[in-house]
């Protein structure tokens, strides 16, 4: 890859998908939501009938449907077998099987490389769980997104309808547990990334900060530099 490309990488709820499109946007660069991926993959398996307690199964259909991610910050779309899937990608039962689907290796291995060849020679801010540590371990900014368990329960029941915030922190702590102990790519904190707790940061402050990594990444000083160099209070060496 030669151009540039921003890693973003986190738990539900800590943010990512606003601020890398934010960041995308101020950048004037693409943008690419892995997540959405999956869970394209998993409304398929589940329109499909696809028996997802049965893993062999999910791996023997992974290779079927045609998923096309756009990249545009400000319309983001998916799109599988030529159906817009945008909206059904976000229903509960979507939301609840993705885990499952997502640990299958055949159905990481067939993602994965779509999206090192959409992300192709860069000049894109890619979000997800293993973008810093799989799918490009060679970004030149690397950033791990948190945020406490309550804060982040807290932004996603705003955004589901008649959800509660303690519904959701059980959710989320049993997606966590289940990407972060999967056998492929689990859930982690690439070595050079810098972390971000934006538990008490607003969405321009955050963006802002990556932003400033950007530039300090760009600079003549910090291209001899490598991602894991500097000591920095929440950055991975």
């Amino acid at each position: 890859m030669t151009g540039l490309v921003v890693a973003m990488d986190g738990p539900s709820g800590s943010g990512k998908s606003s601020v890398s499109r934010g960041v995308a946007r101020a950048l004037g660069l693409r943008y690419l939501d892995t997540g959405a991926m999956y869970r394209a993959m998993t409304w398929w398996m589940l329109e499909q009938g696809v028996d997802l307690a049965d893993p062999a199964a999910i791996a023997a259909r992974a290779g079927e449907p045609q998923i096309v991610s756009g990249t545009d910050p400000d319309a983001p779309a998916i799109h599988v077998d030529g159906v817009d899937v945008a909206g059904p990608i976000r229903q509960s039962d979507v939301t609840g099987a993705v885990s499952v689907v997502a640990a299958v290796p055949e159905v990481r291995v067939r993602l994965v490389a779509l999206q090192r060849e959409i992300a192709g020679a860069g000049d894109i801010v890619i979000e997800g769980r293993d973008i810093g540590t799989v799918v490009c371990p060679e970004a030149a900014v690397k950033v791990y997104l948190t945020a406490s368990a309550e804060a982040r329960a807290r932004r996603r029941s705003a955004e589901v309808a008649g959800s509660t915030v303690e519904a959701q922190q059980a959710a989320m702590a049993k997606r966590d547990t289940l990407d972060s102990t999967r056998k492929t790519d689990p859930l982690s904190m690439a070595d050079g990334a810098v972390e971000l707790d934006t538990t008490a940061l607003g969405l321009e402050e955050v963006i802002a900060e990556v932003l400033r990594l950007v530039a300090e990444r760009r600079s003549p000083e910090g291209e001899h530099e490598s991602p894991g160099g500097r000591d920095r209070i929440h950055e991975r060496t």
